[in-house]
């Protein structure tokens, strides 16, 4: 932590400017403290909704895969016959 003075303004007993200590949190350690911080507002799913979220998710990426497969396949093809 670092501490820096500064003059707070209000003039004390006798006529003297009051100066108060003022610390500043490390950048680094504000920075994962709000990160925590934001984390526990997060609503987190349920098992069975991250479940069957996880199987769409993978569902979608095996169709996709088969499809640009077969695309590639068709389009390697009509390469092929066209350079022969």
């Amino acid at each position: 932590m670092v501490s820096q003075i500064i003059p707070h303004g209000r003039v004390g007993v006798g006529g003297d400017i009051r100066v108060e200590r003022v610390s500043r949190e490390n950048r680094i350690v504000r920075y994962f403290r709000e990160t925590r911080a934001e984390l526990r507002k997060v609503v987190w799913p349920s098992r069975r909704e991250a479940t069957r979220l996880s199987l769409i998710v993978v569902s979608v990426t095996l169709a996709m895969s088969v499809f640009l497969g077969i695309i590639d396949w068709v389009f390697s093809r009509l390469i092929g016959l066209i350079v022969r």
